[in-house]
């Protein structure tokens, strides 16, 4: 396989163009951060490429969690290689005799070799010359790598360094080796395809975005475990935007009437504004939240922000429903120390069902209306997190009137694209007419949100 070296005039356009391939992910890069970039790939070169690559996440990156977009889309603009490996493609079982053997020994440039053969004599698809595309899933679907498990721990065991693993250890070292293998064949496989198709194409659709940008709604459990773990980073900077916006608000208006009267020492010029102070007073803070079905990810996330925010408020109370409603400001508390096990608590320990176990926005505002009614008042501010699909059951508007009614403020927080609005069972539009409904899909859509909504 020929040496991927970019040639000097040819650089700085692949530079440019990995960095708007990353800004297209959501990652804020400056001008700044560009120029950092361009000098670091001016000091260290293109022969290592290791080397270059932490050098570039030094200068463009904000955090360790934009990584899981950085790489891939490095690996295209950066590729270890061009074109197909040299030499005929190896066949099934010598590939998975040569992969054991750097399996057990761990050889990481050895299992990025293999890769690159794999694809190329496995993963191809398609009737034009060479091949219309590559696939990683095929790839490893036929050299099944996962299967050499015990082989490769008795390999491992025969060797000198077996005296040094349990074998619990062991099995996980080996598994550790065959997930980098696993990488290794995706990356290759994204890389004969950006040949053919362009990089900026490649990267914009088979890349993976960052865990912020996931919907609520389609997010797997690892992501929402990844967002889970954001939590307490968001939390701080949106506290210190809420700190802000309350020294803002603190200075008060403009005191008319006294400006006024104090202007006529200078002539009826108002050269010193006088100002009505404002009490600072902490809000209440109350969520009604929808856990049932996929809607669970958007509502665990958005409570753990909350809960990790409440020392901005004077008092912070979480309501669950499902078809019925229950108070879990207790389960919350407790479940910051397990982020993860907090939706299954929540299921275990409240009552959120009834006579069936489908979601009805309706029975669940109407016994939060009776029930839970003082919770509501003059300095409340309240976020509904749902996506009011009631199930064709009555979306009982009268109780979301009378809430709001009660409440200083009411804002329903939908995961839901809003075409999807008032599509089969959903009576979003019904509630956007009673309430300030908006679209929050993500946790980047959430941020901007609670934001600008979070009282003062």
């Amino acid at each position: 396989m020929n040496a991927a070296a970019p040639a000097g005039a040819s650089v700085a356009e692949r530079l440019t163009g990995f960095v708007a391939a990353l800004r297209a992910h959501g990652l804020r890069i400056g001008t700044g951060e560009t120029v950092d970039a361009a000098r670091a790939v001016e000091a260290l070169g293109l022969a290592d490429r290791e080397l270059l690559r932490e050098g570039l996440a030094a200068t463009l990156l904000h955090g360790s969690g934009q990584r899981t977009v950085f790489d891939p889309v490095f690996d295209l603009y950066f590729p270890r290689g061009v074109g197909a490996p040299d030499g005929e493609p190896a066949g099934r079982e010598e590939l998975r005799d040569r992969l054991a053997d750097a399996l057990a020994a761990g050889d990481t440039a050895l299992l990025g070799q293999l890769a690159a053969e794999a694809v190329d004599g496995l993963g191809g698809y398609g009737s034009s010359p060479g091949s219309d595309g590559w696939s990683a899933y095929q790839t490893l679907e036929r050299l099944r790598p996962q299967t050499l498990l015990a082989r490769v721990r008795a390999s491992v065991r025969a060797g000198s360094g077996a005296a040094s693993f349990t074998d619990r250890l062991l099995d996980d070292e080996i598994r550790r080796r065959i997930e980098v293998f696993r990488r290794q064949v995706a990356t290759e496989a994204r890389r004969r395809v950006a040949e053919r198709r362009g990089r900026e194409e490649i990267a914009r659709r088979a890349v993976a975005p960052s865990a912020d940008r996931v919907d609520f709604l389609y997010a797997g459990r690892d992501r929402l475990a990844e967002l889970r773990r954001t939590v307490q980073p968001l939390a701080r900077k949106l506290a210190t935007r809420l700190a802000a916006r309350r020294r803002r608000a603190a200075r008060g208006t403009i005191d008319l009437r006294r400006t006024l009267r104090g202007s006529l020492s200078t002539g009826g010029v108002p050269m010193k504004p006088v100002l009505r102070r404002r009490r600072p007073v902490r809000p209440e803070l109350v969520l009604l939240c929808d856990v049932s079905g996929s809607v669970s990810g958007f509502s665990d996330f958005t409570m753990l922000l909350v809960q990790a925010l409440h020392d901005q408020f004077s008092k912070v109370r979480v309501f669950a429903f499902v078809n019925r409603i229950d108070e879990v400001t207790g389960l919350l508390r407790h479940g910051t120390a397990d982020p993860e096990g907090l939706g299954s608590r929540i299921q275990a320990e409240a009552r959120l069902t009834g006579w069936h176990g489908s979601s009805d926005y309706g029975v669940a505002l109407g016994e939060f209306a009776e029930r839970y009614g003082d919770a509501v008042g003059p300095r409340t501010t309240v976020f509904v997190l749902g996506d009011a699909r009631t199930n064709m059951s009555d979306p009982n508007l009268p109780a979301l009137r009378e809430i709001a009614g009660r409440a200083r403020r009411l804002y329903w927080l939908n995961p839901e694209p809003r075409a999807q609005w008032g599509t089969g069972d959903s009576a979003a539009p019904a509630y956007a007419g009673v309430v300030e409904m908006h679209e929050c899909r993500n946790a980047r859509q959430l941020e901007e949100i609670v934001s600008r909504l979070l009282p003062v």
